[in-house]
């Protein structure tokens, strides 16, 4: 008896260090990338056809001296970073809410159709209809969820795999984008909605700002509040309702989470793919599979991704701009190939 106590506690003071020690390491791993995510703010805001350092664009955010530099900081460069984060931290979170709600690691905003259901909207709402910006998101909305859904319908026919949610998710991607490409060519719209198509951040507007904000914030809070809930899909059904948990309330609310923060990313900066497919993934590897830790890091990682992600758009044909979108899509194509070929074994 005395033997068995003994092997007992020594077990659980395993556990508890392995605990503690997994605390510490996403607490470290959390202020590492808090680091990097203060300094891509202050790179996005330096990087530009004006040259200004770092230190300068940061103290210009709180010392008001009227300069050229600070004007071009306050109405220029601080939206479109405002936007990179709030956009990125929004894809990001969708990804991981669509991850854990369908338990299939190739789930994300663009695989799944809703990008460019809400491209597809979007634009037609422009073409058709003198649009605001808030009616736009309306747009969105209701293009997500038609993306969405038909997507969903496709590929849990028979039974639904990860190669089937991607072929599905692609088809439906494709044949939604080329209609949106359609409606833009038959009305002569311009160049401007097509480089938006390609996922642009840069002339973000405060106008976009307020767009967006209220969405991201309110989505990705109630993202946090019910991570709890979000962590018992993973464990299958049976197991959650044995648990007390209303599956079809709990999946309903994430979907409404998902079309908020999808849809107002899109009508302000366009389908801007991968980021919500790659940063969950990532950030599991880092702070495990609570979703209590992976949403919070998820939308920092988020940010991070698509802040960086835009002083590179910047860089490659400097001092012109390049869409975000491309940059995106050439870190999350090679990654988005390899989910595929690992297919099932993945987590």
């Amino acid at each position: 008896m005395l033997l068995f106590d003994n092997r007992r506690n020594k077990e659980v003071r395993l556990l508890y260090h392995s605990a503690k020690r997994r605390s510490a390491s996403r607490l470290m791993i959390f202020i590492i990338a808090l680091i990097l995510f203060i300094f891509g703010l202050g790179l996005n805001l330096s990087v530009g056809a004006s040259d200004i350092g770092i230190i300068d664009a940061l103290k210009y955010l709180f010392v008001w001296d009227g300069s050229k530099e600070q004007l071009i900081i306050s109405t220029l460069r601080l939206p479109r970073t405002l936007i990179g984060v709030f956009v990125g931290a929004s894809l990001a979170v969708a990804g991981a809410l669509m991850q854990a709600m369908t338990r299939n690691p190739l789930a994300s905003p663009q695989i799944f159709g809703v990008n460019a259901g809400a491209s597809l909207f979007v634009v037609a709402s422009i073409v058709i209809l003198p649009a605001s910006a808030y009616s736009s998101v309306v747009f969105a909305f209701a293009g997500a969820a038609a993306g969405g859904a038909i997507v969903y319908m496709i590929a849990s026919s028979g039974g639904m795999t990860p190669v089937k949610l991607a072929l599905s998710g692609m088809a439906v991607h494709l044949f939604l984008s080329s209609m949106t490409q359609a409606v833009i060519i038959l009305n002569e719209s311009g160049e401007d909605v097509l480089y938006w198509m390609t996922g642009a951040i840069d002339g973000s507007s405060w106008q976009d700002v307020l767009t967006i904000a209220p969405f991201s914030v309110i989505g990705i809070s109630l993202a946090l509040v019910f991570s709890g809930s979000v962590s018992v899909l993973g464990l299958g059904d049976e197991t959650a309702k044995g648990l007390g948990q209303n599956m079809n309330g709990i999946r309903i609310l994430i979907s409404f989470i998902i079309l908020i923060l999808s849809g107002a990313s899109v009508a302000v900066a366009g389908p801007i793919g991968f980021v919500g497919l790659l940063v969950p993934h990532i950030v599991r590897k880092v702070a495990g599979e609570n979703y209590k830790y992976v949403l919070p890091f998820s939308a920092l990682f988020g940010a991070i991704l698509l802040v960086y992600a835009d002083v590179l758009a910047r860089w490659i044909a400097f001092p012109y701009e390049s869409p975000v979108g491309i940059v995106t899509a050439i870190i999350g194509t090679p990654f988005f190939l390899y989910l595929a070929r690992k297919g099932r074994n993945l987590k």
